[in-house]
């Protein structure tokens, strides 16, 4: 089961990939990580799924991450009274706590907190951003304002707030409950909507206690402005380009997913980039020459992963989607190109042993024959290092915590293999080079890099690399004594 790229795939399941053949199906075409989106399907449909995965995983012999993805507040405007009206350019539109339905004047926005927040001058978008209103005076219970982009307005359609940070938790009470849910069931990542500021990660980070890792998604302005901090307080990113692209103008987001996957890169965190990256194959057996495109580009930024949202999960051909995606993927790393680029962006990181035995390792891959880098890791945090240098050979991550090579499935690059704790260096070596072997990595004679720290199965004490040769011989003879 060996992958034959470096960039992960993450892969949404719904309605149209729920069932036991299916998800296989989807794993086969080249899912590294599922996403549970828990805004869609009660707790026991998730948790059928996640059984499911774990029962493949199992049968394959080979680690699957899983990441919940927590729905966030949602802010809707009320119902109306008549059914849906037409807002038209320069008219006025009054938005209230009044519950009572709306018409063409007002409706109701059963949200206190925008009106505490908003000033006049500001941007109200309804419905994705089709419409665009703007405040010409507010108070604590309403706000007048002029539609600047009419179209037509129905029930409980989205508001968005891009110009001010609301005084909203980022975790809304279903957050809460779906929180601990996924962290009971065992999922390796939650991703964490609505972030505004640092203190959001803090937040969920403190709840889900070291069951899983945090996953911010950049999907508000001022989540883009407060980045350096989110990013130090979060595990992993994701580029959330939808919502990026309602709040802000949409040629801003570009430059916007650039920046933050160098960042990501920089800091040696998972980034995935997400969000229609293949939207057309919802009825379609083939992409848009534009969307090939846009996944092409996240992989030559150097992106750990790409997502499929309705593609995989409510679309007619899932299975096509992941193949599709997995096929680019493999077209763009066997570019020369490629590694031009990835290597023009590299930020060599030197401050500690752990950084500088990194380095060292991907410098002598590159310079030698050898097949493969394998780490010995305990947390994650010394393959995450590798991964950072986005070496021209294979990672292969050994470690004896089934947790820590599933949430590693997310990583660029990473071969995630189970292995029993091990107390001297040589058992470490001989381990690397009989996982180098077995999952066809290298053949006998040939050389890997291996890194690991001593005293074993501590985290942050890689201090030790060694190049080995792949001798079958000798190693089947350890084994046996």
């Amino acid at each position: 089961m060996r992958r034959l790229r470096n960039v992960r795939i993450v892969a949404t399941l719904g309605p149209a990939s729920s069932n036991r053949e299916m998800i296989r199906a989807l794993f086969d075409a080249g899912a590294d990580v599922f996403r549970l989106n828990m805004s869609h399907g009660s707790q026991e449909e998730q948790r059928a799924r996640h059984d499911i995965i774990r029962e493949i995983e199992s049968e394959t012999g080979r680690p699957i991450a899983i990441l919940a993805d927590l729905q966030g507040p949602k802010l809707r405007c009320g119902v109306f009274a008549d059914g849906p009206v037409m807002l038209k350019e320069g008219q006025d539109f009054r938005l209230d706590l009044d519950p009572a339905p709306g018409d063409a004047r007002r409706v109701n926005l059963p949200h206190p907190e925008i009106f505490a927040a908003i000033a006049p001058g500001e941007t109200l978008l309804i419905n994705d951003g089709k419409i665009r209103l703007r405040v010409e005076s507010c108070g604590d219970d309403h706000a007048e304002c002029r539609v600047e982009v009419g179209g037509e307005i129905s029930d409980r359609k989205g508001v968005n707030v891009p110009d001010v940070i609301l005084p909203l938790a980022a975790l809304s009470d279903k957050d809460r409950s779906d929180l601990e849910f996924a962290c009971e069931m065992g999922v390796d990542w939650l991703a964490l909507s609505f972030v505004q500021r640092a203190q959001d990660v803090i937040e969920a980070r403190e709840l889900a206690a070291g069951r899983a890792a945090i996953l911010s998604k950049i999907e508000k302005p001022a989540a883009v402005r407060s980045f350096d901090e989110i990013l130090d307080a979060s595990d992993g990113i994701m580029v959330a380009r939808g919502d990026l692209g309602v709040e802000l103008p949409v040629q801003a987001v570009p430059p916007i997913q650039k920046r933050l996957v160098r960042a990501c890169r920089h800091a040696g965190k998972p980034v995935i980039v997400a969000t229609q990256m293949m939207e057309s194959m919802i009825s379609s057996p083939v992409p848009t020459r534009a969307e090939v495109s846009d996944v092409a580009t996240a992989i030559y930024e150097g992106a750990d992963a790409v997502m499929l949202s309705a593609e995989s999960a409510a679309g007619d051909y899932p299975v096509e989607a992941v193949s599709t995606m997995n096929a680019v993927a493999i077209e763009v790393e066997s570019d020369p190109t490629y590694r031009d680029v990835i290597e023009a962006s590299r930020t060599a990181e030197r401050k500690t042993v752990a950084e500088a035995i990194t380095v060292a390792a991907r410098e002598i891959a590159e310079t030698t024959e050898v097949k493969a880098i394998c780490c010995f890791t305990h947390s994650g945090t010394t393959a995450l290092k590798v991964a950072r240098e986005r070496p021209r050979v294979p990672i292969i991550a050994l470690t004896p915590l089934v947790d820590t090579a599933r949430r590693l499935c997310l990583s660029w690059g990473m071969h995630c293999v189970m292995t029993s704790a091990v107390a001297r260096f040589k058992m470490a070596v001989v381990g690397a080079a009989r996982a180098a072997h077995d999952y066809g990595f290298g053949e006998d004679g040939e050389s890997i890099v291996v890194t690991a720290g001593i005293p074993f199965n501590m985290p942050g004490t890689t201090n030790i690399l060694r190049v080995s040769p792949i001798e079958m011989r000798h190693i089947e003879d350890f084994e046996a004594d």
